[in-house]
């Protein structure tokens, strides 16, 4: 037997099996960059929204959606006139958040001493009279609606005042870029399967992991085969509704 033959068909098996993987590292590597270069922002000139295409009220982008709020919330923050606003905005929303009773109480006093008192500078003036005699009122007690009617008069004074300006800020512009990369369609090759959680009647689960942010995800992957031939379309649909 030829060993000194035998050593190089190794040797050389050994390499082109190391090279193979290297290569495949630096594509997926590849493949990967490409993937999170499409994250950035798309420059403002190319999404600025058409008439009907999104819902621009102050209910959608200011407080229902997430970015939309934060990035309103910051140009209140940086302009003089709402900086107040901001301020009790983001202290009712902590009083909000607090479940247990005994945290409301230290909370709404400080919050009744900053933005309720006249003589305090970051007085909220925008708020009625009767508002803030019923949180003066009963502020000792805690309550979890104790600010409801002050968030209401909050936002009214913000839609009303500040709404207008933001859609002219920097701030609104990086919405719509955010709107913007939200809009870009999502397919097979953002993802790479990583292994089989689990098997069905239909199809298959499987853990996933998105290669431009490395989040992992459960990926459902239903068999058409087997759907067609146990009339499971519905049950597929709903299935991926809730987000199985």
């Amino acid at each position: 037997m030829d060993f000194a033959g035998l050593e190089t068909v190794v040797a050389n098996s050994a390499y082109l099996a190391a090279r193979g993987s290297i290569d495949s590292h630096l594509a997926f590597a590849m493949q990967d960059r490409r993937m999170r270069a499409r994250l950035k922002l798309p420059p403002v000139s190319q999404c600025q929204p058409t008439e009907g295409e999104m819902d621009l009220t102050f209910e959608s982008i200011c407080c229902q959606q997430p970015v939309g709020k934060r990035l309103f919330q910051q140009h209140l923050r940086s302009t003089e006139q709402f900086k107040m606003a901001a301020g009790l905005w983001q202290v009712m929303e902590d009083y909000n958040s607090r479940l247990e009773e005994a945290e409301h109480i230290p909370l709404a006093l400080t919050i009744v001493h900053q933005y309720y008192d006249p003589d305090s500078r970051d007085f909220c003036s925008f708020l009625s009279e009767d508002a803030i005699a019923r949180v003066h009122e009963v502020a000792r007690l805690g309550k979890a609606d104790l600010f409801r009617e002050s968030e209401q008069q909050l936002l009214s004074y913000l839609e009303a005042q500040a709404f207008e300006g933001y859609k002219t800020s920097q701030f609104f512009q990086r919405f719509l870029q955010f709107k913007g990369l939200e809009g870009q369609p999502v397919g097979d090759e953002w993802f790479a399967d990583l292994r089989v959680l689990g098997k069905g009647g239909f199809g298959e689960v499987c853990a996933c992991q998105m290669r431009a942010t490395g989040k992992l995800y459960a990926n459902k992957k239903l068999n058409k085969k087997r759907l067609k031939k146990r009339n499971g379309h519905e049950v597929g649909c709903r299935g991926s509704e809730t987000g199985l």
